[in-house]
This record gives C-alpha cells, sequence and structure tokens, in this order.
C-alpha cells in the first residue's frame, strides 16, 4: 500500500466514523514516511491546517508506542473547538482524554538553518490555555501496539482538541508545576503536572518549533500547540462528560456524544 492509499484510507476512516484493520496495511518504512502519509491527508481534506499536536511527551505513552521520543501532527479547523463543546466519537477507535497545556504563537517563527532558542520562542508565544486533546486511532483494536509509526502516520491518533480560556498573563505561571485534573462522569480519573511533558510543557514546544523550522514550513502567528498529556489516558463513551480542572487557568468541558457521518 503506498503513501497516498494509505492516506485516503485514514482520511477516509476519520470522515466515515471507521476503522482499519493495521495488518492489511502496510506501515510505514520511516518516521518521514509516516509524517508524509498525514500530511498527505491534510492536503487531501482540504481543510486549514491552525496548529499541532504533539504526543508522545510523557514516559507511558512512549512506553506504549514503544518509542523515545515525541511526535507531532497538525491541527486541522474543524476538529479544534472552544470549551464547553460538544464532541462526537467512535467507540471502535477507543476514545480516550488527556488534559494538556496549549500555547498559541503571536507572531511568525519561520523555517531558518539555526535552531530556535527557548527565550525566542517564549516570546513568540501570545496566550497560553488548559485543554482537553481527544485520541482515539482509525486502527482497530485500540491503541496500544500501533507503535510510532502507525500512529504518526494517522494524524497522532487526533480527534479532537477543546481549548478554555486563552490567558495572555502565562509568564507569571509556573507550568511544570501546574496541577492538571480530569474529572469524567464526576469522578476523579487522571491527574498530573505539566512536568509530565517533558518536564515542561515549553520544552514540548521548542522542540515543535525547531522540528518544524527543520522541515522548512516554521510555525505561524495565530497557530497553536497542544504540549502532551499531563493526566494520562483516561477513556471516554458517547454520554460520557469530561472536565480538566486546570486551576488558575480555569477548566475545560466537553460532552460526548454518538458519532453519525
Amino acid at each position: 500500500m503506498s503513501t497516498e492509499d494509505l492516506a485516503q484510507r485514514l482520511w477516509q476512516a476519520r470522515r466515515s466514523g471507521q476503522v482499519i484493520d493495521a495488518a492489511r496495511v502496510a506501515t510505514p518504512e520511516s518516521v518521514a514516511e509516516a509524517y508524509a502519509v498525514h500530511w498527505r491527508i491534510a492536503e487531501i481534506s482540504g481543510l486549514p491546517v491552525v496548529g499541532f499536536k504533539i504526543g508522545s511527551t510523557s514516559l507511558e505513552a512512549q512506553r506504549m508506542l514503544g518509542t523515545d521520543e515525541p511526535g507531532s501532527a497538525p491541527l486541522l479547523a474543524p476538529y479544534v473547538h472552544a470549551s464547553p463543546a460538544t464532541v462526537p466519537i467512535v467507540t471502535a477507535q477507543a476514545p480516550c482524554v488527556e488534559g494538556e497545556f496549549a500555547f498559541r504563537l503571536g507572531r511568525d517563527l519561520p523555517a531558518r538553518a539555526t535552531p530556535y532558542s527557548r527565550e525566542e520562542i517564549a516570546a513568540a508565544v501570545d496566550a497560553v490555555a488548559g485543554a482537553i486533546e481527544v485520541v482515539g486511532t482509525r486502527f482497530a483494536g485500540g491503541l496500544a501496539g500501533k507503535g510510532r509509526l502507525l500512529t504518526t502516520a494517522d494524524g497522532g491518533v487526533n480527534i479532537a482538541l477543546v481549548t478554555g480560556a486563552w490567558t495572555t498573563a502565562w509568564r507569571a505561571l509556573d507550568l511544570p508545576s501546574h496541577r492538571v485534573s480530569m474529572r469524567i462522569g464526576g469522578a476523579v480519573k487522571g491527574e498530573g503536572t505539566g512536568a509530565r511533558a517533558l518536564g515542561d510543557p515549553m520544552t514540548v514546544l521548542e522542540w515543535l518549533v525547531n522540528q518544524q523550522s527543520r522541515a522548512g514550513r516554521g510555525m505561524k502567528a495565530g497557530e497553536i500547540a497542544s504540549t502532551g498529556t499531563c493526566t494520562g489516558l483516561d477513556p471516554v463513551a458517547p454520554g460520557d462528560g469530561a472536565v480538566a480542572d486546570f486551576g488558575a487557568l480555569g477548566s475545560v468541558e466537553i460532552l460526548f456524544v454518538p458519532f453519525t457521518p
């Protein structure tokens, strides 16, 4: 199966709420090929790219995927929402929620030959928000065992991203120690701090900016970046309500409903 064929099948699975048998497709042979698949999906969709999700930023996620590095994928506009949001999900795609931090850029960071410093990147950040990423795989059988290459090809297994209120006073926050908790149906599930994401959500953003710079794309003013789970991976089903509490940053709320094509 070619990059084109896999991209077409994954995009149709996302649009129609289906799953694909991973044993019946050819796994991308390299990280570069896996990234090419999800960028081709973005092209096929014709939808605007409004930012990026970063995954595998916690040790737990890296162990599950058998990787030692993060991965990124473009966020497509119709799948990014403001809280409170209603998000359709497909049980067969093993949907889960992750509480994480999101950054919004206030200026362009174009591709260049030298890496961006943390100070340059922080100066470009316009605002920070709490967020819930809804993840789920378009490959049958759930998230475990799919590996870095299939996960990356599948758009980083993004289903949706819901952001809370944006704050421009983010520099006063200690993001590594900032606590986040996830409640589903009123019961506390995952909990953690910003340090769960590579030790500091800003470290994740630095990784992404320089990845996109090396790729020749860079990043644009107004784009957002979600920086990986601080609360772990908590399953959800249609009818559930999820609330991520970010303390001073407020809460992010989602009601899950059945997917209809």
